[in-house]
């Protein structure tokens, strides 16, 4: 299952992703996903990824999310933050961020408060070293 919602006032992209995806589901997740992204053209564009309970993807799953990913980059995506609790997952979602070039805008984060603060005002002086 997923929810995908979109903050305009800020230009972040909200979504969940709940569970296994079965590949249709995943397919109609990421045309979503695209639609949303596209509504905030020519805007600093934000996503935020709920993958907390999020299980595994299968390898055509996984393609998809490597895929609408290099699109959010082309797209003007500026920063990612992600949710995650599982180790498995994280280890899967870091070698797709790699493949696609998001890791270099990608942060995770364990609460949901900090990852919308950081993508509304990016790191403050307090986060640097």
């Amino acid at each position: 299952m997923y929810e995908l919602q979109i903050d305009r006032g800020h230009a972040i992209v909200d979504f969940i992703l709940d569970g296994y995806i079965r590949v249709e589901e995943m397919q109609r997740f990421v045309a979503d996903l695209r639609v949303a992204t596209q509504s905030l053209t020519g805007r600093e564009i934000k996503i935020k990824a709920d993958l907390r309970t999020f299980k595994p993807a299968s390898p055509e799953a996984a393609q998809m999310i490597r895929e609408v990913q290099e699109f959010g980059l082309r797209s003007g995506v500026k920063r990612v933050a992600e949710l995650v609790e599982s180790q498995i997952v994280a280890l899967q979602l870091n070698r797709l961020a790699r493949e696609s070039g998001t890791d270099k805008i990608l942060r995770r984060f364990w609460e949901e408060a900090s990852a919308r603060q950081w993508l509304i005002h990016g790191d403050t002086d307090d986060d640097k070293p």
